[in-house]
């Protein structure tokens, strides 16, 4: 147990939740944060669904990657990986068919998302198990974390709810206020990244 809340296992763990986030430091993961966060429920199921898989990917690698050949170590991080997605995917259609719908093709490409193969070959394949684990959960929820503020923010002034619950009072509208319809389009999603972006090294990261 005292290996788990180690030292070096803390700093695996937060260092890619601000310091080396994965979308906001490495711009990695840009194409689906794009395109799943016009809402918060399908932002928040499939930043869960790549921490999920980028931890049990990370493990399994770590675990196996003494006998796995060098020269066919992607072929073997791609099948894992597809394993992994398929039962999610599977999962997702099981318990929650509307979200899958909305995420459509956007859950197998998680496949050839450069976060994980990243992780894979730069962290799994050099480490034991628990450190590798821990740092694909964290990477994982670096990920999601960025994909929840920017759906929170699309849906709340795109469509004034949160979560399919209306949170702007029908008074406002009365009143004159229209949601903002270029917050539901891909375009803005690619702005807001860029504020978050912006934010983070402007203020947030030090020299």
């Amino acid at each position: 147990m005292s290996s788990l809340f180690s030292k070096e296992n803390k700093k695996v763990f937060v260092t890619p939740l601000s310091a080396d986030n994965p979308i906001m430091v490495q711009v990695l993961g840009i194409c689906s944060a794009l395109a799943v966060t016009s809402q918060l429920k399908p932002s928040i199921v499939m930043g869960l669904a790549v921490a999920i898989i980028t931890a049990f990917s990370n493990l399994i690698i770590s675990v196996i990657r003494n006998t796995i050949p060098n020269r066919i170590r992607i072929i073997v991080q791609l099948v894992v990986v597809a394993a992994l997605v398929t039962i999610v995917s599977q999962i997702l259609k099981a318990f929650a068919y509307d979200v899958s719908v909305q995420l459509s093709v956007y859950v197998g490409l998680i496949i050839t998302n450069c976060i994980l193969m990243g992780r894979l070959e730069a962290f799994a394949m050099m480490n034991k198990p628990l450190p590798s684990f821990i740092d694909g959960l964290s990477n994982g929820l670096g990920y999601a974390f960025i994909l929840v503020v920017v759906g929170a923010f699309r849906e709340f002034f795109g469509r004034g709810s949160l979560l399919g619950f209306q949170i702007i009072p029908q008074c406002v509208y009365d009143a004159g206020y229209v949601n903002n319809g270029m917050m539901t389009m891909p375009a803005m999603a690619l702005i807001l990244l860029g504020c978050v972006i912006w934010i983070h090294r402007a203020y947030l990261t030090k020299d």
